[in-house]
Parts: C-alpha cells; sequence; structure tokens
C-alpha cells in the first residue's frame, strides 16, 4: 500500500503535469500567441543558459500557517513536506564548497521546519556572508514559540524579506486572510524595534508586493513610494526596499485565472508586456533552486511544475556545479511572468 506521502507527492506531480500541459496548449497551441521559446528564439536567448552562480535558494517545506490567493507553492497548515536534518546537512555541504554568495531560505513558511534555527545557525557557522530568509511575518506572531525570531534574526544577521500584500487592511486580507494585516503590521514593529530595517540600520528588511488580481504589477520605485509614506505615516514602520514581483500563472494563482475566467486576458497582457532586455537578468541565470526532498531545479516556478534541471546531476546529494553551470535552463510559458515589463525575480524588477 502506497505511504500518504507517496500518494502526495503522486497528486502534486500529476497536478503539476496537468498545469504544464494546460499552459502549453491553447492559445499557444493554436498560434495565437507566440511561445515564450519562440520569443527567446528572436532575441538570439534561445537555449538559456546560465551566468555565474549567485544564490542558491532551499525550500524548507510547504507547510505554512497562511493560505494565499496567489501562492504559487500552494502552501497551507495542510503541507506535510518539511525538509529533515538529513537533506539539511547535505544542503551544508554544498554551501561549504559552493561560489554562490547569497544562501536564500523559503517555503511555505520556512521557520515552521522544525530544524530551521540549527540550520541558520550552522550556515551562519561556516560563513555565509548574505543571508536571505523569506518570511511571511505573520509567523512571528503565530504564537510565543515564535515571538523571539527578530532577536533570533538580528544574532544571525539574516535579511529579512517579508510579504505585505498592501498598506490596507483590506487589500491585504483578502489576499492573505483575514487578521493578516494587523499581525503583519505588528510583525513589522518588532523587526522595527531591534533594528531592522532602519534608514541606517545594516539590519536589512525588505518588503514584496504582489497585486492581488489578475494585472501586473506597477511601477516598483513608485510603489515602494507609496508604502513607505503609507507605512510611516500610519503606523510608524520603516523597512529598505520594496520588491514588485509579477504573479506567475501556476499553482494556486492559475486556478484562480482559470475560475475567474481571468486566464486568457491575463496571458494576453504577459505577452505583449515581454521585455527581452529583462531576459538577461532573470533568476534561473544566477539561481539554483533546492527542493524539500533535495531535488534541483532552475527556479522555485519550475519546481512547482516539477521541472527538474536538465543535467546528469539532479539532486542535492550528487551536486556538482560544474555540471550544473553547463545545463540548459528549461523555459516554457510561464516565464513570461519573469520577463514582461520590468521584469520579475525574488529581488524584484530586473530592467
Amino acid at each position: 500500500m502506497a505511504t500518504k506521502s507517496l500518494l502526495a507527492r503522486q497528486h502534486r506531480m500529476a497536478k503539476a503535469e496537468k498545469q504544464l500541459e494546460f499552459l502549453e496548449d491553447g492559445i499557444f497551441k493554436n498560434g495565437e500567441l507566440p511561445s515564450f521559446n519562440k520569443q527567446l528564439e528572436k532575441s538570439n536567448d534561445f537555449p538559456l543558459k546560465p551566468k555565474q552562480l549567485e544564490i542558491l535558494q532551499i525550500n524548507l517545506g510547504y507547510m505554512c500557517n497562511q493560505v494565499c490567493a496567489h501562492c504559487h507553492v500552494d502552501a497551507g497548515p495542510d503541507r506535510k513536506e518539511i525538509m529533515t536534518k538529513a537533506t539539511m546537512m547535505e544542503c551544508l555541504e554544498v554551501i561549504k564548497k559552493t561560489k554562490a554568495h547569497t544562501l536564500d531560505l523559503t517555503g511555505g513558511a520556512p521557520e515552521m521546519n522544525p530544524n530551521f534555527r540549527w540550520f541558520v545557525e550552522e550556515a551562519f557557522k561556516i560563513g555565509v556572508k548574505d543571508f536571505i530568509v523569506r518570511s511571511n511575518l505573520t509567523i512571528i506572531r503565530a504564537n510565543k514559540k515564535y515571538h523571539d525570531l527578530p532577536d533570533f534574526f538580528k544574532k544571525h544577521n539574516v535579511h529579512v524579506v517579508s510579504s505585505m500584500p498592501h498598506w490596507t487592511r483590506g487589500k491585504t486580507d483578502k489576499q492573505r486572510g483575514s487578521g493578516v494585516f494587523d499581525k503583519s503590521i505588528q510583525a513589522l514593529k518588532d523587526l522595527n524595534e531591534v533594528g531592522y530595517g532602519l534608514p541606517e540600520s545594516k539590519l536589512k528588511l525588505d518588503l514584496v508586493y504582489n497585486p492581488s488580481g489578475a494585472f501586473l504589477p506597477g511601477n516598483q520605485e513608485e510603489l515602494q513610494a507609496d508604502f513607505k509614506k503609507a507605512l510611516l505615516e500610519d503606523f510608524g514602520i520603516q523597512f529598505h526596499e520594496l520588491f514588485a514581483i509579477t504573479n506567475l500563472p501556476i499553482s494556486r494563482y492559475l486556478d484562480y485565472l482559470i475560475a475567474s475566467d481571468n486566464y486568457e486576458d491575463y496571458m494576453y497582457s504577459l505577452v505583449e508586456a515581454f521585455n527581452p532586455a529583462s531576459v538577461k537578468n532573470v533568476m534561473c541565470r544566477n539561481t539554483i533552486s533546492i527542493s524539500w526532498d533535495g531535488w534541483l531545479y532552475d527556479c522555485d516556478f519550475n519546481q512547482m511544475l516539477e521541472l527538474k534541471v536538465d543535467s546528469p546531476v539532479k539532486h542535492i546529494s550528487e551536486y556538482k556545479e560544474d555540471l550544473l553551470q553547463n545545463r540548459t535552463i528549461i523555459t516554457s510559458q510561464h516565464c513570461y511572468g519573469c520577463t514582461a515589463g520590468s521584469g520579475s525575480s525574488c529581488q524584484g524588477s530586473l530592467t
């Protein structure tokens, strides 16, 4: 009899295969819109190849205390996929030898992994200089065992990148759930209190904005100015930068686009906004994404579509950076999301 974890993985793979097939079909198969790879050919960027590896992005698990409407990870409290300590140890061995300079921990809520603090401490010991944790903020206020996270982050000089859909309660709670805004505001105050986000502070606190509907984000600099003004005036909160990220048509967000009958209009918007200049800096070119169970992907979006790297090396246990540097990056129609307008990556706009 198949175990629950095996059945869950089979379900995820089936959903990923179905979504990928859906993205490749319809308006692209019928020629109404050019495929993403055709666009790359026009700009002489196909096949897409990696540049110097700079970032190891590690997903510590899909468990999360929130269920956000746009989440490309399908994260939530019911997700049981969690990186084991054994896989973390394999990651640490790679971190010791890699040429990458940034370690980027994500989830779900990465802090919910029972070995999260141990992993951060061990990575800190071996000299990770640029250390990012992608926090949903509300985890800090979830219960007492997380209340000291701001101090823990400060002790290990963690760069905190936090989700914040809007500076108003209505728009934030609509996307992320009732009560999220108030908890996020309190968490930001907690982070400010220990020094995060203050103008002269080296404790980096950045926010992430995702549109709440079927539209592309506005200008990142203008959004940042609006966020800074509103959060400071209304709550006395400060932060460093705002990253505006385009929602990619995969996972829960693709389900939303289909259910709301916005899929074709949204894809037309992405294709019409395709910017070949953004291709030079898409995150898959300087990043390796590692899943909770150790598989390697070009980015965390490909991870959700079960598109493992096109390389003889596919798992963290057999990691060889030179072989990975010679791979071809796997691209498909969802990649329009990273190359529309000013471009989009986990560090915000690209151009």
